[in-house]
C-alpha cells in the first residue's frame, strides 16, 4: 500500500495548514468566547474550493478526492475545530445527498451555489425523541395539490442558523418504520420554515447549532431527494461518508493539542529543568503521538475506500475511523491538559478548548456506541 500523498494533496495540506495557522488559530479563542460564526474564513474556504471539495467541476466543485477532503478538514480543525465541523457538515451531510440523490435541476440550481460557499447547507435527522433511532422520526410530509407540506421539528442541527438550504427527513408513510421516511430539500425563506432554539454548547461554539421548525411548510413536489420511502437508505449512505469528516476533525484537534503540549513541555521548568526531560511527560507525549499517527492512517484509509465507491467496504472503515479518532482525541486532549497542569484548566491556554471541542466528536454523526454496532454488523456479514 502506498502511504505517500500526491503532489496535489501535499499542496492542499500546505494551503490549509497555512490558513489555519495564520487566520484561524489567532481567532479561534475569540470565536469560542463570542460564539461568532466565522463568515470571513468560510468565504475564503469557498474561494479555495474547500466548500465543495469532492464535487465535480460542472457543479462548481473542486473535483478532488476524499483523502484530500480528510486532509483539508484535519488541517482546518487544527486551527479552529468549529470551522472544521462547518466544512464537514456542509460537504458531507448537505451536499452529498443532493449530489447523489437530487434531480439535475436541483444540482444545477442549488448544488452549484453550495459548492462555492455562496450558500451554506445543513442536514436534519435528529429530533427531540429521535437521535440514534432514525425510525423514531415524527416530522411528517404530505403531498397536497402538487406540493409537499412539512410539519415537525429537528434539533442539534449544525449550520442550522446560517444555512440557505436544509436537507431533512420526514415521514411520508406512517406505520412502516424506517421504510416510510423520505428526504426533502428546503430553501431558506420558504413560508413555514424557521430557525428555533439556538443551542449554548460545551464546545465548537462558533458553529451554529439550532432547531429547525416546519409549520405547514410547503415545498415543490420536485424537492424530494430520491424516491418516496428512500429516506433511510439516503441517511445511511450520507452518514457513512460523513463520518470521515468528523474523524478528520477529531484528528486535527488532537494534533493541535499535541503541538501545544510539546511546545509547553519544552518551555515549562520544574525542579530546575524543563518538564520534557521527565519520563512521565515523555511517555504521555509518546502515547499521544502514536495514537494520532494510528488514527491518521485509519482516517486516510477509510477516505481512500470512499474513493472506490465500494460502500459495503467503506461503511465499516468509516465507522472504525470515526470511533477510534474521536475517542483518541478525547484521550490526547486529556493528556494535554495534564501536561499543562493547572494552566491547562484555564482559558489563557487553548488546551482546555481542545478538550471541550473533542468531546462532541464521540457523539455527533453517530455516537461511539452506534459506530460499534455498524462495525459489528459489517463483521458479522463477512
Amino acid at each position: 500500500m502506498d502511504f505517500q500523498l500526491t503532489e496535489e494533496q501535499l499542496m492542499l495540506r500546505d494551503t490549509c495548514r497555512q490558513l489555519a495557522e495564520n487566520d484561524l488559530k489567532p481567532k479561534a479563542a475569540e470565536y469560542d468566547r463570542t460564539h461568532e460564526f466565522p463568515w470571513e474564513h468560510v468565504k475564503k474556504l469557498g474561494e479555495l474550493g474547500i466548500m465543495g471539495i469532492v464535487y465535480p467541476e460542472e457543479y462548481n466543485g473542486a473535483g478532488m478526492d476524499y483523502v484530500s477532503y480528510a486532509i483539508a478538514v484535519e488541517e482546518i480543525s487544527r486551527g479552529c475545530a468549529s470551522t472544521g465541523v462547518i466544512v464537514s457538515a456542509h460537504n458531507s451531510l448537505c451536499l452529498s445527498p443532493i449530489y447523489y440523490f437530487g434531480s439535475e435541476d436541483i444540482k444545477k440550481r442549488i448544488l452549484s451555489r453550495l459548492t462555492t460557499g455562496e450558500w451554506i447547507g445543513c442536514f436534519g435527522i435528529t429530533e427531540p425523541n429521535a437521535g440514534s433511532d432514525a425510525a423514531g422520526t415524527t416530522a411528517t410530509a404530505e403531498l397536497k395539490n402538487g406540493k409537499w407540506v412539512l410539519n415537525g421539528t429537528k434539533n442539534f442541527i449544525t449550520n442550522g442558523g446560517v444555512a440557505s438550504v436544509a436537507v431533512v427527513t420526514a415521514v411520508t408513510q406512517k406505520g412502516i418504520g424506517s421504510k416510510g421516511l423520505s428526504f426533502f430539500l428546503i430553501e431558506k425563506g420558504t413560508p413555514g420554515f424557521s430557525v428555533g432554539k439556538v443551542e449554548d454548547k460545551l464546545g465548537i461554539c462558533a458553529s451554529s447549532t439550532t432547531e429547525l421548525v416546519f409549520d405547514n411548510c410547503e415545498i415543490p413536489e420536485g424537492n424530494i431527494l430520491g424516491k418516496q420511502g428512500d429516506g433511510f437508505k439516503i441517511a445511511m449512505h450520507t452518514l457513512d461518508g460523513g463520518r470521515v469528516g468528523i474523524a478528520a476533525q477529531a484528528l486535527g484537534i488532537a494534533q493541535a493539542a499535541l503541538d501545544e503540549a510539546l511546545a509547553y513541555a519544552k518551555e515549562r521548568k520544574q525542579f530546575g529543568k524543563s518538564i520534557s526531560s521527565f519520563q512521565a511527560i515523555q511517555w504521555m507525549l509518546a502515547d499521544m503521538a502514536t495514537e494520532i499517527e494510528a488514527a491518521r492512517l485509519l482516517v486516510y484509509q477509510a477516505a481512500n475506500y470512499m474513493n472506490t465507491g465500494d460502500r459495503q467496504r467503506y461503511s465499516k472503515y468509516c465507522a472504525m475511523a470515526k470511533l477510534f479518532a474521536s475517542e483518541m482525541s478525547h484521550r490526547v486532549t486529556h493528556k494535554a491538559i495534564q501536561i499543562f497542569g493547572g494552566y491547562g484548566y484555564c482559558r489563557e491556554y487553548p488546551v482546555e478548548r481542545f478538550y471541550r471541542d473533542a468531546r462532541i466528536t464521540e457523539i455527533y454523526e453517530g455516537t461511539s456506541e452506534i459506530q460499534r454496532l455498524v462495525i459489528a454488523n459489517n463483521l458479522l456479514k463477512d
